[in-house]
């Protein structure tokens, strides 16, 4: 549920899951709030960390899961970045799909695919790469995006589309996501030559606005870039 911490007289009000914030306003038709003492704010933190567990997929078969015809048009944006000491330039790419159609597992929700684009990015001494993104998202709709039965948070599209790097990791600390690639995406050794990730993408019940996404290089160096994410809270 939504929780909300009085240190002093400011209200901190956090959204752990969709759940939460579903069973907040619930209580609030309902006249009631929970106030937590600012001692548990550290406790509150921790629980609003969480897993969220990846599948694979494959390309066009996704689309179904928000379009009874499998067949979606796409909205594309990208931001160009270069990496410290490399030559050439990466992209971070933000795609979006319509919103669910009715009928469709996807009914109402919003579909955000994201990629990392480094094949025309080189290094003449040595190689960079990116191993983390992270980005305001707000409440993750789950879906069974692998017809397994089990609802899921993140898919990955490793055939059917482009890219050779899956993220390893997604945890949701409060309203942010940080996907993490425990092999990172490289530069490579001439243009053309780099790497570029696997389309990743997560739903949302919100459309989509422009939003700062960061990622870190190999190096640890953060770098700010224009994204687009769900505008959760308008």
């Amino acid at each position: 549920m939504k929780k909300v911490i009085k240190p002093g007289i400011r209200l901190l009000e956090i959204y752990c899951n969709e759940a939460d914030s579903n069973q907040y306003k619930q209580s609030q038709n309902n006249g009631g709030r929970i106030v937590l003492p600012v001692i548990l704010t550290v406790l509150l933190f921790s629980s609003c960390i969480t897993n969220l567990n990846i599948v694979t997929v494959s390309a066009p078969a996704i689309n179904c899961i928000f379009d009874s015809d499998c067949n979606v048009t796409a909205n594309d944006t990208s931001d160009d970045f270069v990496l410290s000491g490399m030559a050439g330039s990466g992209f971070l790419q933000s795609r979006t799909l319509p919103v669910g159609e009715a009928g469709t597992p996807g009914a109402g929700l919003y579909a955000y695919e994201y990629r990392i684009d480094l094949r025309q990015m080189a290094g003449l001494t040595h190689l960079e790469g990116v191993k983390e993104l992270s980005l305001d998202f707000g409440p993750v709709s789950s879906l069974d995006y692998n017809g397994d039965g089990s609802a899921d948070d993140v898919y990955v599209i490793t055939a059917g589309g482009l890219g050779t790097v899956a993220p390893s990791s997604a945890v949701k600390s409060g309203n942010r996501i940080i996907f993490k690639f425990g092999t990172s995406i490289y530069a490579g050794n001439a243009p053309g030559n780099g790497q570029s990730s696997f389309f990743f993408g997560i739903a949302s019940r919100s459309p989509a606005y422009p939003v700062e996404a960061h990622i870190v290089d190999t190096q640890n160096n953060s770098y700010t870039l224009d994204a687009r994410a769900p505008n959760f809270n308008p």
